[in-house]
């Protein structure tokens, strides 16, 4: 089962996907956001289905994909968490996980475009796993609770302008990381227990030729560590995300040019669907 939103942004209708059919989710839940996984919406949907209550989406075909859930409370994003991307950033892997925050003005869909401003010269992708939360999360103790709180998995592009991130960020990360649009999210959010997030194939392309390509089991800290190390300091709510990391591959390697305009990004996690994005430039 797949959770997408399709529609014009602002006005994307709730959907679950299930064997290639797109079943309409209003009659169920207004949108996919964090009143429904409070509510335990995964499970609702999953009788609903079961039970033959939903009505396929007419047109679903001929709608934009958006991001797969509305405005969470916050994106907390974990850096540096590839041992081998950590050494092209210059630096070693790290002892603790590295965080930094990202507005839920950035979200967007799987194909929106990346509009960029023209001072934005370094911005950069990274194809990351996303993690979805299903109840609120404060201090956990162990992996196995931690997992028990995590409602689904999504793709995510970290988009990141590198000048604003290190060269004007006075020390904090999240001034690159937070013009509008640059976290993309999608195609859909796959329920947890579809997925087993210790062992996925993520990927990424510009204009058709390969940047990264790794595997979640290459994390240096899991999804279950993540979660136990965080919940220490903050609580998290149902929908907020959690962006585990990116490998290896980015433009701040000095390996690959920046993004410019026109270029050509998209991203693959095995399960969870795929994205393309064109970058625009704007005045």
């Amino acid at each position: 089962m797949e959770l997408l939103r399709l529609g014009p942004i602002g006005h994307e209708i709730p959907v679950a996907r299930e064997g290639g059919v797109d079943y309409d989710l209003r009659p169920v839940t207004l949108d996919i956001d964090s009143d429904f996984f409070a509510a335990n919406g995964i499970d609702r949907v999953r009788s609903a289905l079961d039970a033959g209550e939903l009505e396929p989406l007419v047109g679903a075909d001929d709608l934009r994909v958006g991001a797969p859930l509305a405005r969470p409370s916050a994106v907390i994003c974990v850096g540096m968490n590839y041992a081998a991307h950590a050494r092209e950033a210059g630096a070693e892997p790290p002892e603790r996980p590295v965080i930094f925050f990202k507005m839920p003005s950035t979200i967007s869909g799987p194909t929106d475009p990346i509009e960029l401003p023209p001072y934005a010269t370094k911005a950069d992708w990274e194809v990351e796993l996303g993690v979805v939360i299903g109840s609120r999360t404060f201090r956990v103790d162990s992996a196995e609770e931690a997992y028990s709180h995590v409602a689904g998995y999504v793709l995510a592009n970290d988009l990141s302008e590198r000048r604003l991130q290190i060269e004007e960020s006075g020390g904090q990360w999240s001034k690159g990381k937070n013009l509008p649009g640059f976290t993309p999210l999608g195609p859909w959010i796959r329920p947890a227990a579809e997925v087993d997030p210790g062992s996925l194939r993520l990927r990424s392309w510009v204009n058709g030729e390969v940047r990264q390509d790794s595997s979640t089991s290459d994390l240096i800290f899991d999804v279950g560590e993540i979660i136990v190390q965080l919940s220490q300091a903050m609580a998290f709510e149902p929908g907020d995300v959690i962006l585990t990391g990116t490998p290896q591959g980015v433009a701040m390697s000095g390996k690959y040019p920046y993004l410019a305009d026109g270029d050509v990004v998209e991203l693959e996690i095995e399960g969870l669907g795929r994205h393309r994005q064109v970058v625009t430039v704007t005045d």
